[in-house]
């Protein structure tokens, strides 16, 4: 019962998906509890931090907001590169955001990274009455795919933290130092990708 000391985890998470879709919005709800009606296009890509407290581990974000102009989309490996969790994300009122979404999941499986934690977030779900891509058809596509599902409006704050704090418990059940074991993994948490190299 003398679980004194929390682990600590770095993580780097990116966001993808189309111009438009809100993935600026989520993560300035997210990490500042603020929404723009109108908000900017992204240029390349932005970065952001923040930093969740779980019962047995503390996760600090790197989060990689990504533009979703076409023009960008060949920097984008540049981000996800070494990523431990990639949220992708589709405007709920777009069938075409949707399609790119499954553009980008595809992108990331053939990277091949096994323990990649992947979600598929249906955002602006504020815009019921303009909906274009029914909730069961994403959650059907998420669960062929395993992916996680989240319907979320940054506009409202609708399962944004949520969102996230799945996250970080599916990387910290990732990460491996294991209360009474041997914590060899800590310092390399800092490199990203070997912390879990050993979780069951």
């Amino acid at each position: 019962m003398a679980k004194t000391s929390n682990k600590s985890v770095k993580a780097k998470l990116v966001l993808l998906g189309d111009m438009g879709t809100g993935k600026t919005s989520l993560v300035l709800r997210f990490v500042k509890g603020q929404f723009y009606e109108f908000q900017e296009s992204t240029i390349g890509a932005a970065f952001f931090t923040q930093v969740l407290s779980l019962n047995e581990a503390t996760i600090k974000f790197d989060i990689w907001d990504t533009a979703g102009q076409e023009r960008y989309h060949s920097l984008a490996p540049m981000y996800y590169r070494g990523a431990a969790a990639a949220i992708v994300v589709y405007d709920i009122t777009s069938m075409e955001s949707f399609v790119k979404a499954k553009k980008w999941v595809r992108e990331l499986q053939r990277q091949g990274n096994p323990i990649l934690v992947t979600v598929l977030v249906a955002n602006k779900a504020d815009l019921e009455t303009k909906r274009q891509v029914e909730n069961e058809v994403g959650e059907q596509y998420a669960k062929d795919n395993r992916l996680f599902f989240f319907e979320t409006s940054a506009k409202t704050a609708q399962n944004v933290n949520e969102l996230f704090y799945e996250i970080a418990k599916k990387l910290e059940k990732a990460s491996p130092s294991r209360p009474g074991g041997m914590k060899l993994h800590r310092r390399s948490q800092e490199g990203g990708r070997r912390v879990f190299c050993c979780s069951s």
